[in-house]
């Protein structure tokens, strides 16, 4: 964060200082955890559903507390907020509203200091599914151009945005900023308190398809994103996906579309997956043509690349460049197509952080290739969260899909899934071939007895089933 007076920051916030002379000047960074913060820094003072932030200020030892009561501590008293603003928020503990409260003086600030770096380009990146890959790409796209910030993982809601925001500083370049929402006009907000002059939109999908009703809306929540930019702004848009085309006349912004599609304006041809499902293409621009060679496990990923692309050629890199560097890019965040092969030659493809019938269908893919030439391979799947009155028929088909894509067997992990276990059956007519167990141990217990060296087993579902469980147990029997 710049460094900035504490009467500074109440004026930001619309607060008021608290136990704390105004004049002290703060220069450390923001943080919610308390065992984290600095001295010279911010403590986020955030109720949980066991403690209490504003009980932890005093001993955090930060230089102010961003509270919203008066506390023993130096701090700044944000003002209160409508009580329909506090239902807007989804923080769990939040009792008395004084946890949204914060949050909006969290965004206040971070509005704040993205107006005092004039220089700064901000580039926000939404869809349904791929955007923490893509925001990743981004980044090591972008920083050998100059300081570039990105959040850590998918910190990309209410809280996690303008704490990334807050860590950009004098010296950045480049931040990027990835943007979720649970229903309409989240990422309207999200860009008011960051707007982004260059706006990424990957897929419209149906993750959170119970909160948000239908495709439709989920669209009209995406494109609030190109709406927020700016006339001398760009949007970049994926001409592959019908959804995201039409946003084009959503935007005041210049508009570039990539994809596969022929009149995309920065476009993969030629497109090869190798035995590990990672892509190699042509990399056709304006600009010139190169190749590209990815590092990535996924012929999805070509799109998330495509769109690191256009980013990087529209702050100057040429396509020489952009090339190199997608060649180059490496995984960042955990548990997404995480891909590990033990002594005995057994690979494991974690890809359990999150899950919607397009990744699903994405990773099952990627299996179904990486098993080429004779390897047998597994597919451990659990629920899909969030999809409503689509529940029963998305996971249905995933379990048909399993069929058609010849995975050898496939292992479905709780009672909320097993529809996939009954799609695989009816339409395979399987046996032994799938099988449904209650619980994580259980499908623990089924790969242990089974695994073969050679095999290759996919673990993928909602983060809520927490199946990373499964990926982490096969890798540590080796160690």
């Amino acid at each position: 964060m710049i460094p900035l007076s504490v009467a500074e920051i109440a004026d930001a916030v619309g607060g008021r200082p608290h136990n704390v002379d105004p004049s002290v000047v703060v220069t450390g960074p923001v943080e919610f955890d308390s065992r984290k913060v600095a001295p010279d820094g911010v403590f986020v003072a955030l109720p949980g559903q066991k403690v209490d932030g504003h009980d932890f200020a005093k001993q955090s030892g930060a230089r102010i507390t961003l509270a919203a009561r008066e506390i023993d501590a130096p701090s700044v008293i944000v003002p209160p907020v409508s009580e329909a603003h506090t239902r807007s928020v989804a923080l769990l503990g939040d009792k008395d509203g004084s946890g949204a409260a914060v949050l909006a003086g969290l965004a206040s600030l971070a509005h704040y200091v993205v107006s005092r770096l004039p220089d700064l380009t901000i580039v926000g990146v939404t869809g349904s599914s791929g955007k923490t890959s893509t925001k990743d790409l981004i980044a090591q796209v972008l920083t050998p151009m100059g300081n570039t910030v990105a959040p850590p993982g998918s910190f990309n809601s209410e809280l996690g945005h303008p704490y990334t925001v807050l860590r950009a500083d004098a010296q950045t370049k480049h931040l990027v900023l990835e943007l979720s929402a649970r229903g309409p006009g989240h990422i309207a907000a999200l860009c008011r308190t960051a707007t982004p002059r260059i706006g990424v939109v990957l897929n419209v999908g149906t993750s959170h398809l119970a909160e948000f009703g239908s495709r439709e809306v989920i669209a009209q929540t995406k494109g609030e994103l190109v709406e927020a930019l700016p006339e001398d702004g760009v949007a970049i848009l994926n001409a592959d996906d019908p959804l995201v085309r039409a946003m084009d006349s959503r935007t005041k912004a210049r508009v570039v579309f990539v994809g596969e599609a022929p009149d995309a304006d920065v476009r993969a041809e030629n497109v090869v997956l190798d035995g590990e499902a990672r892509a190699s293409f042509t990399l056709v621009t304006p600009r010139g043509n190169a190749q590209v060679k990815l590092g990535l496990h996924g012929a999805h990923h070509v799109g998330n690349a495509l769109s690191a692309a256009a980013v990087a050629l529209e702050l100057g890199a040429t396509p020489e460049e952009v090339a190199q560097r997608l060649s180059g890019a490496q995984r960042v965040s955990a548990r997404r197509m995480e891909v590990t092969t033990r002594p005995d030659g057994v690979t494991v493809v974690n890809d359990s952080f999150n899950a919607n019938p397009e990744s699903m269908r994405a990773a099952l893919k990627s299996l179904a290739e990486m098993a080429r030439g004779g390897r047998r391979s597994w597919a451990v799947l659990g629920m899909m969260g969030e999809l409503g009155p689509e529940h029963t028929s998305a996971h249905d088909g995933i379990g048909r899909l399993a069929v058609r894509l010849d995975i050898n067997r496939l292992i479905v992990v709780g009672d909320k899934a097993r529809a996939m276990h009954q799609g695989a059956h009816l339409e395979g007519s399987w046996g032994e071939e799938s099988v449904h167990v209650p619980d994580v141990e259980a499908a623990i217990g089924v790969l242990r007895a089974q695994l073969a060296p050679g095999d290759i087993v996919l673990v993928k579902a909602s983060k809520s089933e927490a199946l990373w469980r499964v990926a982490d147990a096969l890798l540590e029997d080796t160690q």
